[in-house]
């Protein structure tokens, strides 16, 4: 793999760091601002609607900027809203901070995927688009504790300050390390790039990534507490269990892209989505058991990022069959899907919550991710009438 894709994976784990990290920093937040625990909470949801316009909208404005500058354009405005957020004097501003760093994500996603699979030879595109991702899922495990205890130590303003030099290290490598003659789109009207929302094939996708990815988070939104009052395990124990859940995770995220260059995304995604609702109902059993709850949680994580490079390959592949010169904006508006079923997920996992009780979300998770596997088969069946994407080379 080129050394360039590991500059992509460190801005991922700058820009997954910011994601996340907040989500533990909430109460801090909230405490030293003098705002209510949900206000400060819109932090979390402001950033994914920044994220979810800024993939599709600014990719479709971008789309004639070289590559390369628009990336370093983009781990720039990473950096700034991060030293915004390091300095925000309110509430307000601290709101600023978040869209703008959330606008910097979506964009990156939507042209970094396209760029991995540029730099790379076809049979190993999934495998760059999961490196990627890495390290969005390196975050899950090493930054987002890490800028939690800063935050909880120093001042949530220093998890901040952390963060933006992560970007300035991502912007570093991204000068030195990313080729100056990476593959350009041909160049179109906004028009143009706006037609892949009128794109049948590509909308089905979409709709997969979104309930796909938003069943695991009807229950994985609460997992500590399935942990903790249904398991019985304490709370510095189930901080431990997440972190074996996203060494899991990336594991799982590198396994999902290697499955879809062997297989074809298709098939990778039958098995990811078979695999994946199997497991949250099994959780459903298991959750009550120690033990098994801990084997059930490591098979979760495995296949709870099998299907982001399965899907984002999809993408790219289909857009490149039906809307050639939107290839980007394709890619942005799948990262958009994405976000858009984790606010779903974590909004319908409350209210099974409140109307069912814990352990109601596992089951109806599963189920969830059993209506993507129905839509994955039956985009492989229009793929077969004819449509049919390439075949995966064999080594």
């Amino acid at each position: 793999m080129p050394v360039a894709l590991f500059a992509l994976t460190l801005s991922a784990f700058a820009i997954g760091t910011t994601e996340f990290v907040i989500v533990g920093l909430v109460p801090t937040i909230a405490q030293d601002l003098g705002v209510s625990l949900p206000s400060a909470g819109l932090l979390v949801s402001l950033y994914a609607l920044g994220v979810a316009v800024g993939a599709p909208v600014l990719t479709a404005l971008t789309g004639r900027w070289n590559r390369k500058h628009l990336l370093l354009a983009l781990m720039a405005l990473f950096v700034l809203g991060n030293l915004l957020a390091w300095r925000a004097p309110g509430y307000g501003s601290l709101i600023l901070a978040r869209v703008l760093t959330g606008l910097a994500h979506g964009v990156f996603f939507s042209i970094g995927s396209t760029i991995a699979t540029g730099l790379v030879a076809r049979e190993k595109e999934a495998s760059a688009i999961a490196i990627m991702f890495t390290g969005l899922t390196v975050a899950l495990v090493i930054g987002v504790p890490l800028g939690i205890f800063i935050g909880q130590s120093l001042g949530w303003r220093a998890t901040f300050l952390v963060v933006s030099l992560l970007g300035v290290l991502a912007l570093l490598g991204s000068a030195l390390l990313v080729p100056r003659n990476l593959k350009q789109p041909a160049p179109a009207r906004l028009s143009q790039q706006l037609a892949v929302l009128a794109q049948p094939r590509l909308l089905l996708v979409y709709a997969i990534t979104a309930i796909g990815y938003g069943g695991t988070f009807i229950a994985f939104t609460y997992l500590a507490a399935i942990l903790e009052q249904e398991t019985g395990f304490a709370a510095d124990t189930v901080s431990l269990l997440l972190l074996v859940y996203g060494m899991s995770v990336a594991v799982g995220n590198l396994w999902g892209g290697r499955l879809a260059d062997r297989l074809g995304p298709v098939r990778a995604l039958n098995i990811v989505f078979a695999g994946l609702a199997l497991v949250l109902l099994v959780f459903t059993f298991s959750a009550g058991h120690p033990w098994a709850a801990v084997l059930t949680l490591l098979l979760w994580g495995a296949f709870a990022f099998g299907n982001v490079p399965g899907l984002q390959l999809y993408v790219v592949q289909l857009a490149g069959r039906y809307s050639p010169r939107a290839v980007d904006l394709a890619s942005g508006l799948n990262i958009a899907a994405f976000n858009l079923g984790i606010a779903l997920g974590a909004w319908l996992g409350g209210l099974v919550v409140e109307r069912g009780g814990l352990m109601q979300t596992p089951w109806i998770g599963g189920l969830v991710v059993l209506v993507a596997l129905l839509l994955t088969r039956l985009s492989g069946a229009l793929d077969a009438r004819g449509d049919a994407l390439p075949a995966p080379r064999t080594r």
